[in-house]
């Protein structure tokens, strides 16, 4: 793996990592408004993107289809090739198990949702973890597969 998005045997205590199926992500963020007005330091706010506005006969939403990449959004650790990774992310353990994959892409459907998007991507793998063998890296990706589709419907983001 790339030093980009690097395998880990790092472990967070049970103390301060806790996640479960219901957690929330972002806590502190609310769903992105459309807020021409808002105050320079409201900086989570959309001022010139509003969906619904019309420009030459369609929305701003069907001029723009905006989508989310999930490799370098939740995937990649903010390094470069020459340095090392400074995101931090709470809930991402740091391993390669099937748990923590579950996790981030909960966590992607969750920011997805709060932009506002209706689409995002990701690359041939990146959203399952490497199985010992081909049979089990085959199960992670089905499984993966099966909880992205559930979060898509749930959600209505789709891929682009």
């Amino acid at each position: 793996m790339s030093s980009f998005a690097p395998a880990s045997k790092r472990v967070r205590s049970e103390e301060t990592f806790k996640w479960d199926e219901g957690s929330e992500y972002f806590p502190d963020v609310s769903k992105i408004q459309y807020q021409p007005n808002a105050p320079l330091d409201d900086v989570l706010v959309f001022r010139h993107y509003n969906p619904k506005e019309v420009v030459m006969g369609r929305t701003m939403e069907e001029w723009l289809r905006f989508s989310v990449c999930f490799w370098h959004t939740f995937r990649g650790t903010g390094a470069d090739p020459f340095g090392f990774p400074t995101l931090i992310r709470p809930w991402d353990d740091g391993t390669d198990s099937l748990e923590n994959a579950e996790r981030r892409l909960r966590a992607a459907f969750e920011f997805f949702t709060k932009l506002g998007i209706k689409y995002w991507a990701f690359h041939d793998r990146d959203i399952a973890p490497m199985g010992e063998d081909l049979t089990e890296t085959n199960t992670n990706l089905d499984k993966m597969v099966d909880l992205a589709l559930e979060l898509q419907n749930k959600t209505g983001v789709s891929l682009l």
